[in-house]
Parts: C-alpha cells; sequence; structure tokens
C-alpha cells in the first residue's frame, strides 16, 4: 500500500496544479479497500499498484460529487471540499481527478481500461438514481438493490475483475466476488448510520434517513409496521429527525430485528463471494473485516 500512495502522489503531482495538489492532500485516504483488494488478487503484478493508485483517484472523484450533491459539510469527520471551497471548486477537483486516473487507465489491456471506465459509467447511473430515489420514500427493495449496485459495488465489482484479468486469473468468478463484497459493504454501511454514533461517524446518526435515503433497514422496518406506524415514519423522510423519533425508530428496529435481518442480508452476500473464489484465504479475510467493521 505504500507503494500504492506513493504512486497517487506522484499522479496528483504531475497534474501541475499546486492548489490541487494542496486540496487533495487534505482529503482523507479512507480504507483503500480498492486498491487493497487489487494488490490481494494480483500481488506480484508490478501494474497492479498503479491500478490500485488510478481507482483510488476515481474513488476520491466520485465522494467530491457525492457531497456537492448532498450538500455534505463533512466527509469522514472532517470539514468536505465543497463546506470549505465552494461547490464550484469540489466539482472541478473531482473532475481533475477523474481525467487523471483515464489518461493513466490508457496503458492497460483494454479489457481493464474498458471494465473500469464503464463501470464509472454505471456509478454516474447510479448516483442519479440514489438523488431520484430521494424525492420520496422507496418501498421497492429491488430497485435499492439496483442502486447499490450501481452506485457503490460495480466500482469494486471492475476492480476484482482487472485484478484477475492482470494475473490470469478467474476474472469471472472474482467479478462476483467484487460485487457481492461491494454490496456487502454498502449494506453496513447502511446498518452503522443507524448504529453507530456521530463520533464513529463523523456525522449524525441516522443522517441517511434525514437526507431522503430509504436505506434497507429502513425498508425492511416499513414492512412490518402497521398502517399508522408506516405513515408516521413517511412522515419522518428527509427531516432533521428529533431525539424523540431516533428512539422511537430504533426502538422498532430493535423490536423486529430490523439490523439483524440487515446484517442477514448481508452476510448472505458474503457467503455467495466466498463460494465464487473457493480457498482464498486473503480474499476471505477481506470479507470478513467488511462484515464486522465498526465505522
Amino acid at each position: 500500500m505504500e507503494t500504492v500512495e506513493t504512486i497517487i502522489a506522484r499522479l496528483i503531482d504531475e497534474v501541475d496544479y499546486p492548489h490541487a495538489t494542496e486540496l487533495f492532500q487534505k482529503l482523507s485516504g479512507g480504507k483503500r479497500l480498492r486498491a487493497r483488494l487489487i494488490l490481494t488478487i494480483a500481488p506480484s503484478d508490478p501494474s497492479a499498484p498503479l491500478l490500485g493508485a488510478i481507482v483510488e483517484l476515481i474513488h476520491a472523484a466520485s465522494l467530491l460529487h457525492d457531497d456537492v450533491i448532498d450538500e455534505a459539510q463533512l466527509r469522514r469527520g472532517t470539514p468536505s471540499v465543497n463546506a470549505t471551497e465552494g461547490s464550484k471548486t469540489a466539482i472541478m477537483l473531482g473532475d481533475i481527478l477523474y481525467s487523471k486516473a483515464f489518461s493513466e487507465l490508457t496503458s492497460f489491456d483494454p479489457r481493464i481500461s474498458r471494465a473500469v471506465a464503464e463501470s464509472v459509467t454505471r456509478l454516474s447511473i447510479g448516483e442519479m438514481m440514489d438523488v431520484g430515489m430521494a424525492a420520496s420514500f422507496n418501498t421497492d427493495r429491488a430497485l435499492y438493490l439496483k442502486m447499490l449496485y450501481l452506485k457503490t459495488a460495480t466500482l469494486i465489482e471492475a476492480c476484482a475483475y482487472s485484478a484477475a484479468v492482470l494475473v490470469g486469473k478467474d476474472h469471472e468468478a472474482h467479478a462476483t466476488y467484487g460485487k457481492n463484497l461491494g454490496l456487502a459493504f454498502q449494506i453496513v454501511d447502511d446498518i452503522l448510520d443507524i448504529t453507530a454514533d456521530e463520533a464513529t461517524l463523523g456525522k449524525p446518526s441516522l443522517n441517511d434517513f434525514s437526507e431522503g435515503k430509504v436505506t434497507l433497514p429502513y425498508i425492511d422496518l416499513y414492512e412490518r409496521l402497521d398502517e399508522n406506524e408506516k405513515q408516521r415514519l413517511i412522515s419522518n423522510h428527509a427531516k432533521v429527525l428529533d431525539e424523540n423519533e431516533k428512539k422511537w425508530i430504533r426502538s422498532k428496529m430493535d423490536e423486529f430485528k430490523i439490523i439483524e435481518s440487515s446484517y442477514a442480508h448481508a452476510s448472505a452476500l458474503c457467503e455467495e463471494a466466498i463460494g465464487a473464489i473457493g480457498d482464498d484465504i486473503a480474499l476471505r479475510s477481506i470479507i470478513e473485516t467488511v462484515i464486522k467493521r465498526s465505522h
């Protein structure tokens, strides 16, 4: 991972715009899940660290745009670029990262460059779907899971596929692993938004619901409530929740074991991912880290 970080720094320096470099250095690197996945699947390939750096630039760009769309003031507990520099700067920084990443991607096998590029198209569609779905209380589980795949899982799927192509492994099996890993990762995120405290999240708890996002636990809860309770839940959608309403939502989730149900869904995806790649201990470890994480 040190090599990936070194390459990321070099790529940003090559942009040759000091303000962009300064702003990028303020971004939190996060877990680098996508780069770690590539290095785990293709540890011996000399081009794997560059591919890891490329997808991390793409991921960072998507988050910059995401924060503008959500009008988010915080990213991983620190002020977002749009909060400190304005939305125009955040968007253009994201565009710089995207374009630099795509420039570097052209040196790879066409199967890899196409897979990653197409995943970014799908990612953008997923973001558009997410915005549209936030306009009302969505109860369609299949639609929500499709959006999750497009917005989050598709890039992770492309990482696993591309890394497998690099080293001649079964790329379709690894793509299945990556897709399921991405879906499980986001479902756990949905859960943590409800169960983790503000200090851990770096943002208020139940923030997704306040932003209009009806995630899997809320869809599961809606299906279990009586008609009056359903209307109460809908009435709280896309609003800043007071402590009484937060307490009510959590108590109902406890009553119907909603969090356990959502974890079970994520666990089933993880089992399918493991089934696709067999006895790969390192990839099993990544899955276990995702399902057991607390932030």
